[in-house]
Order: C-alpha cells, then structure tokens, then sequence
C-alpha cells in the first residue's frame, strides 16, 4: 500500500482552479486538465521505494503476476489495464470518437507498417487498445453525447433560421437515420472552412438568442453557443449541434463506449478508462481531424445518453455497472465512527479520496490517509481496510 504521487497534466481547456481548490492549493494561473493515476508511460504515478520514487509501470513491470494478480495478467497482459484521472475542464474539449479494440489493432499495425512516427501530428494510433471510459461528476457537469435523431436535429436547425443550415435540414428529413447523419456530418467537415465561417457565426448568435428564449432547445442552445465562443468559425460547432446536451449531477456517470461521438464542455469528475490513448477528432481542434478513418469509426446511430448511478452492495460498496473488465469503478461514502470496510484485493487497486479523510489500514496495521485529491496503489493480494469521513472513489478491474 503506497501514497501514489502524480502528474498534472496543463492541457489548454484544463481549469485553473478546480484541481487547486480540490487540493487545497493555490492556483498557479496555468491550466490544470487532468490529474492522470496509473501505469501510463505517457505519465505514469510514482511510488516511494525507500530509495525514492519509482514510476509505478516499472514497479508492475518487475513483476507483474505479483503486483496485478494471475487472473488479470492472464486476461490482459503484463500492464495495468486502466487508467485512472480526475479530469478538470475549464472550456470544451475536442469533438470525438474512440475506437473498437479491432479497429484500434487494424488502425495501428497500418500506422506501423507505413512508418509513421508515433509522435506525429496526424497520427490516429497511438497504440493498439480500444479507449471505453467513464465520466463521474463531483460537481456539476456538461457535455455533449451521442447523436440526436435527425428529426430533432432538423428542428433546432429550423428554429436557428440560418439559411447556410438549409440543406442539412433538407437531408435530415429526407434520409433514413444512419444515412443523414452521415451525409450531413460529411458535409460539415469537408466545406470550405471559409465559407463556412459566416454560417457558424450566424448558427452561435442564433443559439446564444435561443438560449435566453426558454423552450425545448434551450438549454442546449446556451451550451452550443458556448461552445461557438471558445472556437469562433469550426465546423465542428455544427457537428455539435447534432449531438445530445447532458448535464450531470455530482454522483452520476455516463459510459461512452467505441464509436460515440462526445465532447466534454464544463466540470469536475473522476475519469476511467482502458489503459490507451486513442482519439479521432471530429472538430472543436487545431488538430488533425482525418474524416475518412473517422466515418470508419463513428456509429451513424442516435442514441439518448444513459446516466448511471452506483448500485450499493451490502459492504458499502456502491458500484458503478458497465459493460467492461477492463476496469471497474466504486465508490464509499464514509461516516464518522463507521465500520470499517474491507477492500476486495484479489486484483491491484487505486484508491482516491475526493472529499473529506479517509484511513487505509493494511493487514500489518500501516495507515495511509488520504485527503481530498490523494490517491494510493495496493496491489493484488494486500489486504486493505478503508474508513473515515469521506468519500473514496476505487478503480480495480474485474475478474
């Protein structure tokens, strides 16, 4: 059982605030996106060793079976299968697809066989897994998920009243489903980018003015036209607008699995996800957006986002359902004088607490406490017992 200590990634659309204040730190001033615990090389967490800090993937590496337990490394491999973030976003993130775990392997030997360095810019894979993840709020949260059917996205095109949307108005009433949004995703990406300026200015000051109105489309007008702001003239500003709007509370999550199309816009929430770092980019970027392997990747199906909440066992433990083994989250809402609760060690976990203290207690009677925005690795096998007055979030993997 070891206090993990890790990376702060300063993605541009980070906050400069809310990892600071989880903390209870002083900002800085930079953004700060993502706090990233794991085993990833891009930014593994470090361990105390007693002859200092050891990134954690060396420590698995050294022994795997030990650290991960037989049934994980048998099922997935010598490698931590998840990766574990609290994510902080201050402004929009890009428009995005993750793929399949047999389009991510296709994807990536491609890539390798014509010699395309890892590292650069219009790479798609960057390595051969599949990304599933899941998003739990701590604080309110919004985003962007899944495709709307055409029929709505029509009529919020026809209530916008701009007459560059015309078209995707005629091809989303007069195609079947699949096809429309194919068709008008398609269009949007591949326009004349200066052509379609002024179609986007005009579609954001239409949304900023329906967002004041009320109705049905309001609350996703007001989350559009923010979008528009932080990217004056994309493209992918319309290809948001056929996206649903969703707003989590804290405590509820969204899964996103391959093909749906996603953005996250605004909050604070616990990330976790398959151990990859695989994103095809559909807008909202300065980066590379290949739209013939992203129209490979897309699922051309509407769908309504599906929010979860935990479902509590007689332990405690209130577990997040996805359909995935690659990880699984929990999470305990301790009280005060409670009972202290045994942790299942039968594969290697990583404990975070987002809210008040909560005491690690392994079988040999070390303590560990974690505050706000602390984490800890137990290996497989450690016996682990948690209590306190706070909320501890679990990332593990199921066998």
């Amino acid at each position: 059982m070891d206090r993990l200590v890790n990376t702060v990634r300063p993605y541009a659309w980070g906050s400069t605030t809310a990892i600071p204040e989880l903390f209870g730190t002083e900002p800085t001033g930079e953004p700060q996106a993502e706090l990233w615990m794991g085993a990833h090389p891009g930014a593994p967490s470090r361990l105390n060793r007693g002859s200092g800090l050891v990134p954690l993937n060396e420590v698995i590496d050294a022994d795997p079976f030990a650290e991960l337990g037989e049934a994980v490394v048998e099922r997935f491999g010598p490698h931590l299968p998840f990766l574990f973030k609290i994510l902080a976003a201050g402004a929009p993130l890009s428009l995005q697809v993750h793929p399949d775990l047999a389009q991510a392997k296709a994807g990536f030997e491609d890539e390798q066989a014509r010699g395309i360095p890892v590292d650069a810019p219009h790479r798609n894979y960057k390595d051969a897994n599949h990304k599933p993840e899941m998003l739990c709020a701590l604080v309110p949260f919004d985003g962007l998920c899944g495709f709307r059917r055409p029929s709505e996205a029509a009529e919020l095109f026809e209530r916008l009243g701009v007459d560059g949307l015309k078209p995707y108005v005629d091809i989303l009433r007069a195609q079947p489903e699949s096809e429309a949004l194919r068709e008008v995703l398609v269009s949007v990406l591949t326009a004349d980018r200066d052509a379609m300026v002024e179609t986007v200015a005009q579609a954001a000051e239409a949304a900023e003015w329906l967002g004041t109105e009320g109705g049905r489309f309001a609350e996703s007008c007001v989350a559009y036209a923010k979008v528009a702001h932080s990217f004056p003239g994309d493209p992918g500003v319309i290809a948001a607008m056929l996206l649903n709007y969703i707003r989590l509370q804290p405590g509820e999550a969204l899964y996103l699995g391959a093909g749906v199309p996603h953005a996250y816009l605004n909050g604070v929430g616990v990330e976790l996800m398959a151990n990859s770092d695989n994103v095809l980019r559909c807008g909202l970027t300065p980066k590379h957006v290949d739209v013939p392997e992203l129209l490979r990747i897309v699922r051309f199906e509407p769908s309504e986002p599906s929010v979860l909440w935990p479902e509590a066992s007689e332990d405690g433990e209130e577990v997040y359902d996805v359909p995935i083994d690659e990880f699984r989250l929990s999470r305990y809402l301790f009280v005060p004088g409670g009972a202290p609760r045994a942790l299942d060690n039968r594969t290697s976990q990583i404990l975070l607490c987002t809210a008040g203290t909560v005491r690690l207690i392994n079988k040999e009677g070390s303590e560990l406490d974690l505050a706000p925005g602390e984490s800890a690795y137990a290996p497989a096998g450690e016996q682990v017992e948690a209590n306190g007055d706070g909320t501890l979030f679990r990332a593990t993997v199921v066998v």
